[in-house]
């Protein structure tokens, strides 16, 4: 956590679509408050540069930070059948594991005509 009253903000564009979004969710951000970005490399764009989808460094600025925005990581660049080559997919998951998190939550919104046979009921 940064000490000042500033919020310190990890920034990981990622790949693709990606770094488009998180400028897009930085103009958000300014205009709600001030905050102090630090940007790093993730995925497919941290192999091109360092070899590894994730680097120490990166995690290590993640976990000091007060929050992490991230882009969309992988592509069609990255893909390759060879389990000895850096998948840019291991940078999400190495940051995940590192920073202790293990849910990745999504909105559902089940058909229509499928809600009696789906778990998810209408509230009350």
């Amino acid at each position: 956590m940064s000490s000042d009253a500033t919020p310190h903000i990890v920034v990981l564009p990622g790949d693709g679509i990606g770094p488009e979004i998180i400028a897009a969710a930085r103009q958000v951000l300014d205009a709600l408050g001030e905050f102090r970005y630090e940007e790093h490399l993730l995925g497919g764009a941290s192999i091109d540069a360092h070899g590894t989808a994730l680097t120490e460094e990166t995690l290590a600025a993640a976990k000091a930070a007060d929050a992490v925005l991230l882009g969309a990581v992988g592509g069609p660049k990255w893909d390759t059948t060879d389990p000895d080559q850096p998948r840019p997919e291991q940078g999400l998951l190495g940051i995940r594991k590192g920073m202790g998190l293990f849910a990745n939550l999504r909105p559902v919104r089940p058909s229509p005509a499928l809600m009696g046979a789906s778990p998810l009921r209408e509230e009350r």
